[in-house]
């Protein structure tokens, strides 16, 4: 499976698991997106990765950590 930028529940659960140590509240974007490009099965446009979608990675991060 590829993930894609629209994959953003798949992303959060990987970012959720790859990173425990991490507060999904505190993450900038440029870190967030650096590290959703990192993600081994990534492999989509790292610059189709806009703010809105970083938001929406973000909250569903957000939810996985709850």
């Amino acid at each position: 499976m590829s993930l894609k930028w629209v994959d953003v529940l798949e992303i959060a659960i990987q970012l959720a698991e790859s990173k425990p140590e991490v507060d999904p509240r505190r993450v900038n974007f440029v870190d967030l997106q650096n590290w959703v490009i990192a993600l081994p099965e990534f492999s989509d446009d790292s610059k189709r990765g806009g703010e809105k979608v970083l938001e929406a990675i973000q909250a569903a991060w957000i939810e996985e950590a709850d």
